[in-house]
């Protein structure tokens, strides 16, 4: 396996591998390494002759510090997870010096109101740093295609904006979310959550599924309630947000329309950590 923390080493070789008509994905990662992030390079694996999964902490996006402190780096195991699963698959991991080359800012985007709600309303410049590494990721690698889970699903649509904002010629690929067997979605944040609060951490996802059935039924307003007045009543998870939006511009559904497709999207602290998971309603 090949692992690269240099972008001028990484752009001679992924020139190479074109020179061969070899095609490459880009799975962007933050490291720590689940079973989520395994299947979105299965699927690049599968559409790619190559694939370069980027292992990088981006300090851009936190905006809390000691959430990028505590954020886990478990680079050897990742390097050796990486190694069972394919040969195809380059990794690059920069510095933060390398990859921003001395200047750690983020851009400022405008996403045209994507990043105003849900997370952008709680994450003061969260979305301005994810644009600007997946840029920067996205200009250094030039995939053919680059893929994003389903579970940070605001993220995947700031980051469709962001390629149409700046005319990037690459295809943004989502993929649906990997759920641990009690429904909780996967993330590196979940090795933080103590044992019992993990195998309780289902009532999130269980949550979501009432919603979905009461959807068409009940109105937003309702729906919210409820889940508001469930949070309340458990003793290891607090609600942060709720929030029942359009697809494709996120805007909160005030009235429900027949040709609209909508989404729920909650997110909660447990142990100290935050979790998000979001799931289609129609």
């Amino acid at each position: 396996m090949k692992i690269f923390d240099r972008k001028k080493e990484l752009n001679a070789f992924t020139l190479e591998q074109r020179n061969k008509d070899r095609t490459i994905g880009l799975v962007p990662t933050m490291g720590a390494l689940h079973t989520g992030h395994i299947s979105l390079i299965k699927k690049a694996l599968s559409e790619n002759d190559l694939v370069v999964v980027s292992i990088f902490v981006n300090p851009t996006q936190f905006d809390k510090k000691d959430d990028l402190d505590k954020y886990p780096r478990t680079f050897e195991q990742d390097i050796e997870l990486l190694k069972q699963v394919s040969d195809n698959i380059v990794v690059f991991a920069p510095t933060v010096d390398e990859i921003y080359e001395g200047n750690v800012t983020s851009e400022s985007y405008d996403f045209n109101g994507l990043d105003k709600v849900m997370e952008g309303e709680f994450r003061a410049g969260h979305f301005d740093g994810v644009g600007t590494i997946v840029e920067l990721l996205l200009r250094t690698v030039a995939p053919d295609k680059a893929y994003f889970g389903e579970k940070d699903f605001q993220q995947l649509q700031i980051i469709r904006k962001m390629a149409e904002i700046k005319k990037l010629p690459f295809q943004i690929i989502g993929c649906p979310i990997e759920r641990e067997p009690n429904g909780l979605a996967m993330s590196s944040r979940n090795e933080r959550l103590s044992k019992k609060t993990r195998e309780q951490a289902g009532f999130i996802h269980d949550t979501l599924q009432t919603a979905k059935a009461d959807f068409g039924t009940k109105s937003a307003i309702v729906i919210a309630d409820w889940v508001k007045s469930e949070f309340e009543q458990h003793p290891l998870f607090d609600l942060e947000y709720f929030e029942i939006a359009d697809e494709n511009t996120l805007t909160p559904a005030l009235k429900i329309q027949d040709n609209q497709k909508y989404r729920a999207f909650i997110a909660v602290y447990a142990d100290g950590v935050r979790l998000i998971d979001n799931l289609r309603l129609n």
